[in-house]
């Protein structure tokens, strides 16, 4: 069980990292106010009319749409500031003794053994429960 929630996690981070690294671009081409074709990764088709290079006249728009990947996925220690690197420390040290258990029973009386009775205390006082 437990090394199939690791496989499927390992799965989903390399999953993670392979989209933040993606880049794309989507291309839509309208004719007025209707969309005629959208495209990912190539040349949205046009709907036929030439367009003109001044596009006063023009009814045709393109538009594109660039999502751009990360391009960096190695963050160096060195570039952070005294201050960030005070706060990443101080939460890894903290966040790794979360977890640790101190949960020991300590009995301090455990190796003693009770004193002997002598005389019977309840007979002695007078104390009964009833």
């Amino acid at each position: 069980m437990k090394k199939a929630f690791q496989h499927s996690i390992s799965i989903a981070m390399a999953f993670l990292v392979l989209f933040s690294t993606f880049s794309f671009t989507v291309d839509k081409h309208f004719c007025g106010s209707f969309l005629v074709d959208k495209a990912i990764f190539s040349e949205a088709k046009t709907c036929g009319m030439e367009m003109e290079t001044s596009s006063e006249d023009s009814c045709c728009t393109n538009e594109k749409i660039a999502v751009e990947g990360q391009d960096e996925l190695k963050h160096q220690f060195d570039s952070l500031d005294l201050n960030q690197q005070l706060f990443l420390t101080g939460f890894a040290y903290s966040y790794i003794f979360i977890f640790e258990d101190f949960s020991k029973d300590n009995i301090p009386f455990k190796d003693y053994s009770p004193p002997l009775l002598v005389k019977d205390i309840q007979l002695e006082d007078q104390v009964f429960l009833i």
